[in-house]
């Protein structure tokens, strides 16, 4: 189901006041096939999360890999599976390309290849590939008559409803393509249309990110161990804390660091934490993991 914001006024003692409420609108199932081209982690969380929110059945997949043991999961859920990649360029309507970038071009090859019996066209293909532009991605569809390609950077969060997904559309992307692949993924979390320029760097935060936010959790969790906590309680109470700071940011529009001073009092324990995160050098080491992420995304595109 989507829920959608609604601001209401009411009166209450004599005073108007705007109301947030949310209203359940009932998704737009969605007839089209989809393709996933590579099994992966962020295949399976891009398709569970569509299907989750009704859009999809699995029954409307098909997913190949070159190993069949790998799509049992797959075929549980009730997905057409194939070790053939034509098969699924064949018959999906939207196709998903989610291999290794190294793996691309062999693998569209071998699909241009088999084309030339069974001609495949006015697909639209939306490439998960970190560092692959766009440029290079539609000289390789121009040989599919009518198809289309977008770049798309999603990450894992979505499976829970609340991913980050960029995407940008290939030159011959029309306005309905637009409207479907934004149907697809707002249903996942954060989803908006961005300049290739920007991917790369954007990635590093969206797709990356996660990994160092997980990395922080357990931080936090093995300190709560460190002074006599149980690790479950550490783990829950420090992955919530990230939870409601991560709204904080994000629902009151106060920048971080305000936020940070809110909860820092003067010769407190919050700023006495800080001072040793300070000495650490913290932020410069996230800042570098950030830059580390999209340079090594540039040069998977060479």
């Amino acid at each position: 189901m989507t829920l959608l914001n609604v601001i209401v006024k009411i009166s209450r003692n004599g005073l108007t006041q705007n109301v947030r409420t949310l209203c359940t609108i009932p998704p737009i199932k969605i007839k089209k096939k989809l393709g996933f081209i590579g099994d992966g982690n962020m295949s399976k969380a891009l398709c569970r999360s569509i299907q989750q929110k009704g859009l999809i059945d699995y029954s409307q997949v098909f997913v190949s890999s070159p190993y069949i043991q790998n799509l049992t999961v797959w075929k549980d859920a009730g997905a057409n599976i194939t070790t053939n990649n034509s098969e699924v360029a064949e018959k999906a309507d939207i196709i998903f390309l989610a291999v290794k970038p190294h793996l691309l071009n062999e693998i569209l090859d071998k699909i241009i290849q088999d084309s030339k019996n069974r001609p495949i066209k006015n697909k639209l293909f939306l490439s998960i590939l970190a560092g692959i532009k766009l440029n290079e991605l539609e000289e390789k569809i121009q040989h599919f008559s009518g198809s289309r390609v977008v770049r798309v950077m999603p990450n894992t969060p979505m499976v829970v409803g609340e991913g980050c997904t960029i995407y940008c559309p290939g030159h011959n992307v029309t306005q309905d393509d637009l409207s479907l692949i934004q149907s697809l993924l707002e249903v996942t979390g954060l989803c908006e249309q961005l300049p290739e320029k920007m991917i790369n760097a954007l990635a590093a935060i969206s797709s990356s990110g996660p990994a160092f936010v997980y990395l922080f959790i357990e931080a936090l969790s093995d300190g709560g161990v460190r002074m006599g906590l149980h690790r479950e309680m550490a783990t829950k109470f420090a992955a919530q804390t990230v939870l409601g700071a991560a709204k904080m940011v994000l629902e009151t529009d106060k920048h971080m660091g305000i936020l940070k001073d809110e909860v820092c009092s003067a010769g407190g324990m919050t700023i006495a934490g800080i001072h040793a995160l300070e000495r650490g050098a913290v932020r410069g080491h996230v800042m570098s993991a950030v830059e580390a992420a999209a340079k090594r995304a540039d040069e998977l595109a060479k």
